[in-house]
């Protein structure tokens, strides 16, 4: 096991995290819309649906909304045609970039993602440009609710997860992409309180940043994209310096 250090070190983050969850309603829209184009709108015969309305569910969007999205993407009300890309590259320290997008003018976004790459002091790069560092893993986000890391480790071993990242609110389990589903439904069935649950890219190696001014330059950056509407995720390698950790706002 890893042990939580990962999680622990950019806890500062969870402010932020906050304050951009206005948005979170039009980028799980999004993600409904195109997984029911993709498998159709039957919850039941389209897991990445399934998943997609059940993380909207987890945060109370409406059912009305739940609905006209998977309608959209059904073609059963009109709406606009998203496309899935994404884009690779570096932000400053040589920090590895990946980006989910999700639009309906990949024109605009690529040279929207391009000018900030530029902008923000990072360089974009070609396919597999950072990919090659990173794992596609599968991550259960459950509510703690008071259980210790070691209480949760052993519903980790038995669910067949690989690793957890403890924290007193909210628990990361991480799991290989084909047990994924497996997952899901032992935390499910064992009355947890899953959050979120999505794919996401893990990185096999990180680049240590110990320096604040660095380290705010950075975060910046990150902050710069996951403002943009057409950003649905963002992964990086950052791993802060436990030493400023608590020096960064």
């Amino acid at each position: 096991m890893a042990g939580h250090s990962k999680w622990a070190n950019i806890k500062h983050r969870k402010g932020r995290q906050d304050a951009i969850r206005g948005k979170i309603f039009t980028r799980l829209a999004k993600e409904i819309t195109v997984s029911a184009k993709e498998g159709g709108g039957d919850i039941n015969a389209n897991p990445r649906l399934r998943l997609a309305v059940q993380n909207a569910k987890a945060v109370n969007m409406p059912n009305d909304n739940i609905t006209r999205a998977i309608k959209k993407g059904t073609g059963e009300i009109e709406g606009v045609q998203y496309e899935e890309i994404t884009y690779e590259g570096y932000a400053p320290n040589g920090v590895a970039i990946i980006l989910e997008t999700v639009t309906d003018k990949k024109i605009r976004t690529v040279a929207e993602v391009r000018a900030l790459f530029g902008k923000m002091g990072g360089n974009m790069g070609e396919t597999n440009s950072v990919a090659w560092n990173f794992e596609r893993k599968g991550v259960v986000n459950i509510k703690t609710n008071g259980k210790s890391e070691e209480d949760l480790l052993e519903h980790v071993l038995e669910s067949g997860a690989d690793d957890l990242e403890w924290d007193d609110e909210t628990t990361r389990i991480v799991c290989a992409m084909t047990e994924f589903g497996n997952v899901m439904k032992y935390f499910e069935e064992n009355s947890f309180e899953i959050s979120e649950g999505k794919l996401e890219y893990i990185p096999q190696n990180y680049v240590k940043v110990n320096n604040i001014d660095d380290a705010k330059k950075i975060l910046k950056f990150i902050d710069a994209f996951e403002d943009h509407d057409d950003v649905q995720n963002l992964y990086h390698n950052m791993e802060i310096d436990d030493s400023i950790a608590d020096q960064i706002d």
